[in-house]
């Protein structure tokens, strides 16, 4: 995979949580329970796609910019969507994509549940 740093990346992130999906060969990222984030993989483990969430028109603004941005790989194609792992995108374009996706999920938790996650006084 081109992206081999995107593991620690998405670990660094404040209450990220992760695991193995194993039915679907997934490596999945939380944040308060909720999926972000996830490294599909084969069936021998490489990875195959990076899926993110998005708002509907900015993914659908990068999958214009980004023959290898798709829409989301077996997820809802309205808001998720998939980076090829081989693919071509800059790695700084990808950490951005990751890092929305981290606060598009963590915007819709409530706020108390946002301050417990950042370690803010509740």
């Amino acid at each position: 995979m081109k992206y081999d740093w995107t593991d620690g990346f998405l670990l660094s992130l404040k209450g990220v949580t992760r695991d193995l999906q194993p039915e679907w060969n997934w490596l999945r990222y939380h944040i308060g329970g909720k999926m972000f984030a996830a490294i599909c993989m084969d069936d021998s483990g490489d990875p195959v796609y990076i899926t993110l969430k998005l708002e509907p028109l900015e993914g659908e603004f990068w999958r214009g910019q980004y023959k290898d941005i798709i829409p989301g790989y077996y997820m809802n194609k309205q808001h998720w969507n998939s980076v090829k792992a081989d693919g071509e995108v800059p790695d700084e374009v990808l950490m951005d994509l990751l890092t929305r996706s981290y606060r598009t999920v963590l915007g819709g938790l409530s706020k108390k549940k946002q301050r417990e996650i950042l370690g803010e006084d509740v």
